[in-house]
């Protein structure tokens, strides 16, 4: 048996206006009537979207207000695994098609309300209410018959002549037959002209919490560098870089990479950093694969400066004795406050029990008289 021929795709291309190309895709585009959603090329094309997220961000835009779009929800009616839905919809979080919104309701519970639009570039627009189109007087044109510029005054009336007797009377036209007098073809009043009030532009209706990525990105921060240059340090931090790539061989730098970040290790070294602290802190945790270590150095080296170390007069506040308070006690023989470290007797007292014990007990009268 010979091949089938598809005869309504061979009628189909047949309609196809022009020459057919020769390689390439061939597009025959049937009109849809119901059950289609307006795709734009922006996302169709876009260059930093992977395919899935395309057909993710299609099937969204696709579906009712209200619908389930988490990552389970898209997960049980698509092929694709979780993991490749959640690295999609981070694709489009990050170009701004899809917005997470955190809101409190009013009995204080807290929703994550999920937001797809299908052009973000077009929210960053001021949109403007559609104005209405002025009034046309054509309608009152067209009733209205033409008046002639300067009208010719109209002749005075004739007596009447008696008409001969052989001449037949002209029958007279009815009266809305008859031409209409000079002043009915007065002009009527102008209408007034339409006012046109500028519109205000709207406040946004929604702002994205991601910028487009065509937004001005803030200037990186620059490298620090010591506040007093000392050939000491350069030294000091040239080998410091020359020498990283034995601990770590993925930080293996070229000539070009050490001179620039020289200055940045410079003022490490300069804030009493120890170079271990310095090597643990620049090369602990890497990305895989690291593609570009000078960049990860000048981040990092940015970022992670720790903070310059206390002046001679911060630590002489800190090793100043502290005036220590005597606290007030009071006596237990005669209730005198007085100042004691511990709780007892006052000075006096004291002293008056001292004497008390000094003075020796003579004998009695009435013993010695006996005697």
């Amino acid at each position: 048996m010979d091949t089938q021929q598809n005869t309504a795709l061979t009628r189909a291309l047949a309609e196809i206006p022009g020459p057919l190309p020769t390689s390439g895709v061939i597009h025959i585009a049937i009109p849809h009537t119901d059950r289609f959603t307006v795709v734009g090329n922006h996302l169709a094309q876009h260059p930093d979207l992977s395919c899935t997220a395309v057909g993710i961000a299609v099937r969204i835009q696709s579906l009712p207000q209200g619908a389930e779009v988490g990552i389970k929800a898209l997960a049980a009616h698509c092929r694709e695994g979780e993991k490749r839905i959640a690295t999609a919809l981070r694709e489009l979080e990050t170009l701004g098609y899809l917005q997470r919104l955190r809101e409190r309701l009013p009995s204080g519970r807290v929703i994550t309300r999920t937001v797809f639009c299908n052009q973000p570039t077009a929210l960053l627009r001021p949109r403007r209410p559609a104005v209405a189109p002025p009034h046309t007087q054509a309608p009152a044109q067209a009733q209205a018959p033409t008046q002639a510029p300067n009208p010719a005054p109209a002749p005075a009336a004739r007596p009447e002549q008696p008409m001969p007797p052989d001449q037949p009377e002209q029958p007279r036209l009815p009266a809305q037959c008859e031409p209409p007098a000079p002043e009915t073809l007065a002009a009527p009043p102008a209408p007034p002209p339409p006012s046109f009030v500028t519109p205000t532009a709207p406040p946004p209706l929604f702002v994205p919490l991601v910028p487009p990525p065509t937004a001005p990105k803030p200037p990186p921060r620059p490298l620090p560098r010591p506040s007093e240059p000392a050939p000491e340090l350069d030294r000091a931090a040239t080998a410091f870089l020359s020498d990283l790539h034995r601990h770590a061989p993925q930080f293996t730098l070229s000539e070009d990479d050490v001179r620039r970040l020289v200055p940045g290790v410079a003022a490490w070294l300069e804030r009493a950093a120890r170079p271990d602290a310095i090597r643990h802190a620049l090369t602990d945790d890497p990305p895989h694969p690291l593609k570009h270590p000078a960049k990860l150095l000048k981040y990092r080296l940015t970022e992670l400066l720790p903070p310059p170390p206390p002046g001679i007069r911060d630590l002489a506040a800190l090793a100043r004795p502290r005036i220590t308070v005597t606290p007030f006690q009071t006596c237990d023989a005669c209730e005198r406050a007085f100042r004691s470290p511990t709780p007892g007797h006052c000075r006096d007292c004291r002293e008056d029990r001292s004497r008390a014990a000094q003075v020796p007990l003579g004998p009695s009268p009435a013993l010695s008289s006996s005697s």
